[in-house]
């Protein structure tokens, strides 16, 4: 049955809500949850989408689901966008003309992802701005037959996993990214040349430096013609758009919370707005990390940690955040971890760790700058741990080099040793 008021209302239906939800039933077993989501499907484990479920054949597609609603009682109103949000009245209003009243709000309403001027008049979803289980499922429907031609945008990390996990299928695929060298945003440079083989070893075709402008679906069966900024065209059975995404927080912002100008919604060491009865997880979230100072961070281990913080403190708990978060990806069976930033216009201090035959199998690399303490000391802003094993206890050691304020840069070589790091 789905109420007219909640002591406490998820705006959101991802991975925080769900942690949320989780939260709040570790400290109150019997409020009454609400959970507003825009997509028509519960929450699901999203990193699987664009990982697991292409590359791990023993993950199979009924292991997305988090089975929120049956382990903490909470209701789902699905398909269900959050137009305003009224703080003197404690309601939300969606776009259906819902109204729902709450004792207690929870904004982790992630974002839309980032779309191109590609005109499909047809209706044929062969143009995917890549984000929900639901793109995940037609996107997997168009690639299972015949070897489809499909072009991925975007050099962000959901694009590069993309372009990595539909090799797996018999698709042609074509990574079109703006970077001169695929992740060397971030990557140290001889290692993001080297991220680009094993693309290439699995014939994936690289454009570089350019980006998608726009471009038309012609016909109901394609092809999709692909306008890009170099001038070029590209033509396609599918697009895949890895974009990023834009955060929906204008609600909140009209409703007179503090916001920074991403969108973020600021929020204090317990993760409460500037409403005492709104507070803010996951991606939306701009939170004072204790070790990196004020952030957003849109990554899975932050969304669940924030989430079940936000979800305990609402029921009561009354526990600051104390986490600082890690994220992941994995390119080929190779996983990477980081914390902090990564910023490869920072100076970088390498500590190649792997095998003399491939010595950047594993990396360590510290992101650092001066500490403008009057000495060569630098502070360390980011740790990569590339080629790490899932689950050691490498963040960990990261964090304490992140908290350990400046330090002598030839002192980092061997600080963290992921051939010595054990389960966490």
């Amino acid at each position: 049955m789905v109420n007219d008021h909640y002591d406490y209302l998820l705006l959101g239906a991802g991975m925080a809500s769900d942690a949320a939800a989780r939260g709040i039933r570790e400290v109150d077993p019997t409020g009454s949850i609400g959970i507003v989501g825009r997509e028509q499907t519960e929450p699901v484990t999203r990193p699987a989408l664009s990982k697991k479920l292409w590359t791990d054949p023993d993950f199979t597609f009924d292991q997305v689901w988090t089975g929120t609603a049956e382990d903490t009682g909470a209701d789902l109103l699905l398909g269900e966008t959050v137009v305003a949000l009224d703080t003197d009245r404690r309601t939300v209003s969606t776009a259906s003309g819902r109204e729902i009243g709450y004792g207690k709000a929870l904004v982790a309403t992630s974002g839309t992802p980032g779309s191109a001027d590609v005109d499909d008049s047809h209706g044929t979803g062969r143009v995917i701005p890549f984000r929900s289980v639901r793109d995940y499922e037609r996107l997997r429907g168009l690639t299972s037959h015949g070897s489809p031609h499909v072009v991925v945008v975007g050099g962000s990390y959901i694009a590069t996993e993309l372009a990595a996990g539909l090799t797996e299928t018999d698709a042609q695929v074509t990574l079109v990214f703006t970077q001169d060298t695929l992740l060397d945003q971030m990557l140290p440079a001889d290692l993001a040349g080297r991220v680009e083989l094993p693309f290439r070893t699995h014939g994936v075709e690289l454009v570089r430096g350019t980006g998608a402008t726009g471009g038309e679906v012609r016909g109901p069966d394609g092809p999709v013609h692909l306008a890009l900024s170099s001038g070029e065209q590209v033509e396609a059975d599918v697009v895949v758009l890895g974009l990023g995404i834009s955060l929906e927080t204008g609600f909140a912002a009209e409703a007179g919370l503090e916001t920074v100008d991403d969108g973020g919604i600021v929020v204090d060491e317990h993760l409460r707005s500037s409403d005492p009865a709104v507070w803010a997880a996951g991606d939306v979230a701009h939170y004072p990390d204790r070790v990196l100072g004020a952030r957003r961070v849109e990554h899975v281990d932050h969304a669940t940690s924030s989430g079940r913080a936000a979800g305990r403190d609402m029921a009561g708990a009354d526990e600051p955040y104390a986490h600082t978060p890690f994220y992941y990806s994995v390119l080929f069976g190779v996983r990477y971890e980081a914390v902090g930033t990564l910023d490869a216009s920072l100076e970088i201090v390498e500590d190649r760790q792997g095998p003399a035959d491939d010595p950047l199998a594993q990396v360590v690399a510290y992101y650092v700058e001066p500490a403008d303490d009057g000495t060569d000391a630098v502070r360390v802003h980011g740790v990569l741990l590339w080629g790490v094993d899932e689950g050691t206890e490498a963040p960990d050691a990261a964090r304490e080099v992140l908290a350990a304020g400046p330090t002598d840069p030839a002192s980092l070589r061997g600080r963290i040793v992921l051939g010595e790091l054990g389960e966490a």
